[in-house]
């Protein structure tokens, strides 16, 4: 009420300030008529009398002025002066309008989606009901999402500190709908996942914890709201439906509502199943097995007045029963909570990190900008300085001439800012709905801007303006009026010279220096990507195609999917241009890589704090080798022979021969133990390679027969031929087709599927590279700005330098040579900046480097290109001069 009634007075004296003006003025001019007619009674005439009183009534601008002030509408009523006065400054130049503005919109809107992608990846949470109680559990030192479904049985059992706990799990599977089968993503979750979330459906009901019992118990499918608009179209029919599901018959219960895209932010799934049906999705059934940790992730609601250290502890007393009670299986199990699986977590430390320092660099970006408009408002008011003293001289104040730079320099940045702003929402947009990844689990940026990117983006504006304006601030404040004036036409604030370092001066080296760093990062980012697609990866993408198959989803299951993938393996061999096929359940750098903990072959307590590794596993067939173009160094192959019936052999990578066995001599025939206590005799040794990520270092792997292990339905098959790969997919597609016509296949080449383990290197070296691109665009109209005003404020001084002989070389170093040394400078400043940014770098770019000679040479090119390019203009103006133009002139 209080601020109403503000309001309304305030409102009030708005309406009332022409009758106060008139007032005033009224006033006024009885002060000055009273004085006139006692000047007239003492014998002036009227015209004297009327001069004479305004010379001692004073200054009456002034008077009023203060008058003024002294009313409480005042200061809305000179903002709008103010703002009205500079639109009109800025409307007589716009060059400098122009330029300005579109130099903020680039960096606001460059720090808009940059802050936009780092809120809906890192400090956005999820879009669920009470999201700021949800938290996720995560296991061990290495803090792994991944639970084994009997100890999540055990942790929602026995905590005191959850109101209950969900998990969920991420498969594929085959959905028939009566029309065309098709691939989807599911979510496999418990039976109260929806409950732990508070979800309400779109349509239907969702399958809750009563829905389970036991087994294949819970038949039952949830649409995702964007699978059920555009595989149903909107059909509300489509509730109570029965699909077939990897061919079980599923019945559709309901839709989620269109907000809720699952518990990865990143990721959207198209269905979700209940986890106790997990055999009919996946072809087995590892819910009672404790050891077997896939990727079931944990998550609930901390209960009323509960803290996080005390959920913690209440944990971790849980995890030391369980490591007590199941000392062989559950190994170190000590909790950690987080935000559920946003994608910073999902993706891990590097990209937070790049993100963070994406942001920082975007920043930079930010604050180059500012010190150009600082430096061009510092220019700008020093060919100003006569108008500025003429005001000062007719009794303006030194605070109202600056509000009015202030105001001038608000109006820009908001402009600027609202122009960046509109085109990152756009932007913004479009990232919210590219699929960077086709074909890949749902993979996109939930970028689109929510209330905090359209704040922190006028706030940006708002500060840059203040940034900027204070620039000129010293100058205003030391001017001296009467000086100026008496200089005549020619008078400005005066602009050290010589060998003194000015403002403008260390803004333009600041400036510089922030695109040196930009260019650095870009550098090293393109230097990094570069050999990240020309290194050795432990296998040749070039000329291999992949061919993925779930058997699950033709009804292939237990036994009768091993002499499948042998007849696919034959069949495809027959194929004409085809030069080998292998078979690999999980083709190396897809998405992370499953791993076994491995023990020297004299360990008998088989626990996970005994082992000597944890070991990348794949379990291939014969010929793999040769079709991914994997080296053998020693030993021998995989064979047909080795079969359930024989002993369990493996070929290991070279790194897991140094560190298990001390050799590659000493390994061949070596044996190792796994966690179940299976020896295994190393029979070959092959050499290293890439199997999680492109930046991790070397890492041991071993090789088993896929005929020795317990059926995978899921597989791909590495096709290696030198055909044209459309017509290859065609030829693969109708040799699958001719084995079982309702087998589904996804068919790709290898570079292709690598693209998604590229994809963060990528997505780096472009954003650092258009940051890089901004930050030279910046720095060109810095350098130019500054060489412009130079040359354009000593062309008398550079006329006379002509006129007594100076030779052209001469006169380019009077003119530029304080811009190139300043440009020298920055970039030196801007490049050890540079190398000490771009450590981050390592983290996702694979080898990464910024102590690269290229790099370097290559920064060092750019600024001095750069720096060509800036001054070539206010170079040739400086040549051209004429010294009889210029001193007839004056």
């Amino acid at each position: 009420m209080k601020f109403l009634a503000y309001f309304l007075s305030l409102a009030g004296k708005l309406v009332r300030r022409s009758h106060i003006q008139y007032d005033m003025e009224e006033e006024f001019l009885s002060h000055i008529h009273f004085r006139i007619e006692d000047l007239e009674r003492s014998g002036l005439d009227r015209a004297e009398a009327e001069r004479r009183a305004r010379i001692e009534f004073g200054g009456y601008e002034k008077f009023r002025q203060e008058s003024y002030e002294s009313l409480g509408s005042h200061f809305f009523e000179t903002l709008l002066q103010d703002a009205r006065f500079s639109l009109r400054i800025l409307r007589k130049s716009p060059g400098f309008t122009i330029i300005s503005v579109l130099t903020l919109a680039l960096a606001i809107g460059a720090n808009a989606v940059v802050f936009a992608v780092l809120n809906a990846m890192i400090l956005r949470p999820l879009n669920v009901p009470q999201a700021q109680s949800l938290y996720a559990i995560e296991r061990g030192s290495d803090k792994a999402i991944n639970h084994s479904y009997p100890d999540y049985v055990d942790l929602r059992d026995r905590n005191r500190s959850f109101d209950d706990l969900a998990a969920y799990n991420v498969t594929g599977a085959g959905l028939d709908t009566g029309k065309d089968p098709s691939g989807v993503w599911s979510f496999e979750v418990t039976g109260n996942y929806f409950d732990v979330l508070r979800i309400r459906p779109y349509l239907g009901r969702f399958f809750h914890r009563t829905d389970e019992h036991g087994p294949n118990s819970a038949p039952y499918i949830v649409l995702s709201y964007a699978y059920w608009h555009s595989h149903f179209q909107d059909d509300r029919n489509a509730v109570g439906r029965v699909v077939q599901l990897n061919r079980h018959p599923f019945t559709i219960l309901g839709v989620a509502p269109p907000e809720f895209k699952g518990t990865l932010l990143f990721a959207a799934p198209d269905i979700w199943v209940p986890i106790v049906n997990q055999e009919q999705v996946e072809g087995t059934n590892v819910l009672n097995e404790r050891g077997y940790r896939g990727i079931l992730m944990v998550m609930g609601h901390l209960k009323k007045g509960v803290t996080p250290l005390q959920a913690i502890s209440d944990l971790n007393s849980i995890g030391a029963y369980l490591e007590k009670s199941y000392p062989k299986d559950d190994g170190q199990m000590t909790f950690y909570l987080t935000r559920p699986y946003l994608a910073g977590d999902w993706l891990g430390d590097p990209v937070r990190e790049f993100l963070a320092g994406l942001m920082l660099l975007a920043g930079l970006i930010l604050l180059a900008a500012c010190a150009n408009l600082g430096s061009l408002f510092a220019a700008r008011a020093a060919d100003r300085g006569r108008e500025v003293a003429l005001r000062l001289a007719l009794g303006s104040s030194r605070r109202r001439i600056l509000r009015q730079v202030f105001t001038e320099a608000i109006l820009i940045s908001l402009i600027g800012g609202i122009i960046g702003l509109a085109a990152s929402v756009m932007l913004l947009r479009w990232l919210s709905v590219w699929r960077p990844l086709p074909g890949v689990f749902s993979l996109h940026i939930p970028a689109d801007p929510d209330a905090k990117v359209y704040v922190v983006a006028l706030l940006l504006a708002f500060t840059s303006g203040l940034l900027f304006a204070a620039v000129p601030v010293r100058q205003i404040l030391r001017t001296n009026p009467y000086e100026v004036v008496k200089s005549g036409p020619a008078g400005r604030f005066t602009r050290a010279t010589g060998s003194r370092i000015t403002v403008q001066d260390l803004l333009l080296v600041a400036q510089i220096a922030i695109c040196a760093v930009l260019v650095t990062s870009s550098m090293v980012a393109v230097r990094g990507l570069i050999r990240s697609l020309h290194s050795n990866f432990g296998f040749e993408p070039k000329n291999a195609m992949l061919v993925g198959t779930n058997l699950m989803m033709a009804g292939y299951s237990g036994d009768r999917a091993p002499l499948m993938q042998k007849r696919m393996i034959e069949g495809l061999k027959t194929i004409p241009g085809v030069q080998a096929v292998g078979l690999v359940d999980r083709s190396p750098l897809y998405y992370g890589a499953n791993s076994s903990s491995v023990f020297t072959d004299t360990t008998t307590d088989l626990r996970p704090k005994n082992a000597v590794a944890e070991a990348m596993l794949y379990n291939i067939s014969p010929e793999y080798f040769d079709a991914a173009r994997t080296a053998l160094l020693a030993g021998r192959s995989l064979t047909w022979h080795d079969d359930r019936n024989a002993s369990q052999v493996a070929v290991v990578n070279r790194e897991f021969a140094d560190r298990i066995f001390g050799s590659v001599a000493g390994a061949v025939g070596g044996y190792f133990k796994r966690r179940d206590g299976t020896r295994i005799q190393v029979v070959g040794i092959v050499e290293n390679g890439k199997y999680g990520s492109i930046t991790e270092d070397l890492q041991p792997a071993m090789f088993l027969p896929i005929m020795q292990q317990t059926p995978v339905n899921e597989t791909l098959l590495v096709v290696r031929s030198s055909r044209d790969p459309k017509q290859l997919t065609a030829a693969l597609r109708s040799k699958l087709h001719e084995l079982d016509a309702g087998l589904p296949a996804d068919i790709q080449t290898w570079d292709q599927q690598l693209y998604g383990a590229l994809f963060a290197a990528r997505m780096a070296t472009i954003s650092l590279g258009v940051l890089g691109v901004m930050g030279a665009m910046l720095s060109i109209t810095g350098i130019f700005g500054m060489a412009a005003y130079s040359v354009s404020k000593r062309l008398r001084e550079l006329g006379i330098r002509v006129a007594l002989g100076a030779q052209r070389v001469e006169v380019l170093q009077a003119a530029l040579g304080r811009a190139f040394k300043l440009l020298a400078l920055g970039s030196a400043l801007g490049l050890f900046l540079g190398l000490l940014a771009t450590k981050v770098l390592a983290f996702i770019v694979y080898q990464a480097t910024p102590r690269d000679p290229l790099v370097l040479a290559g920064v060092v090119l750019i600024m001095l290109i750069l720096g060509l390019v800036a001054t070539w203009i206010p170079a040739q103006r400086a040549l051209s001069v004429s010294p009889l133009i210029l001193l007839r002139e004056e």
